[in-house]
């Protein structure tokens, strides 16, 4: 049995489609919706409608941006000598927060996950092969998620750019900043073994 109207049930089953939105969470967007003012719904559907209808790939690094050159890519004060490859544009967004990164970026939209048939094909590493041909590049730095599918992604890349002279390095990984040792498990603290260094 349906509890809601039509338009209402509709809102509730549009919102469901979003990841990480259970059937609460969705009824309670609804009625937000349905609680704020016309001109604020409006406003909201048509931001939906203007970055579905402008957003596309940088022409250079792959990443969501509303002109053909993202801001990044366009900023000539970076170091051009260094690019760090990340699976999603959120990643850059991580990444340029730290305020620690000065180089280029190239997104792949993905990662190699055999099991959810996604292979190299599926993500962009033609593009970025493509632009490592005409761009002079010293070091490549490998910042794909230290899981199973961001480290087979990682390796793969690794293996396509050892050939062609680049310093390829991979993100350091292990114990959070703040963390206990304690609720760390085995594989977190054996990297972090592997990665320690000199004080």
């Amino acid at each position: 049995m349906n509890y809601y109207s039509t338009p209402i049930a509709r809102l509730i089953d549009e919102f469901t489609k979003l990841p990480g939105i259970g059937r609460k969470t969705a009824q309670r967007l609804a009625f937000h919706v349905i609680r704020i003012p016309l001109e604020e719904a409006e406003m909201l559907s048509q931001a939906i409608v203007e970055a579905k209808a402008s957003i596309k790939y940088c022409s250079i690094c792959t990443n969501l941006t509303d002109k053909d050159i993202c801001n990044i890519c366009s900023d000539k004060k970076r170091d051009e000598g260094i690019l760090c490859i990340v699976e999603d544009p959120r990643d850059v967004v991580a990444m340029e927060k730290t305020k620690e990164f000065h180089g280029y970026y190239h997104v792949l939209h993905g990662v190699i996950s055999p099991l959810e048939g996604i292979g190299p094909e599926e993500i962009k590493i033609k593009e970025l092969l493509a632009r490592l041909t005409h761009q002079e590049v010293k070091e490549v730095v490998l910042a794909t998620n230290p899981n199973i599918e961001g480290e087979a992604t990682a390796m793969y890349i690794a293996k396509l750019l050892k050939p062609m002279g680049i310093k390829v390095t991979r993100i350091a990984y292990g114990i959070p900043v703040g963390g206990d040792l304690e609720y760390a498990d085995e594989i977190t603290l054996s990297k972090a073994l592997e990665g320690r260094r000199e004080l």
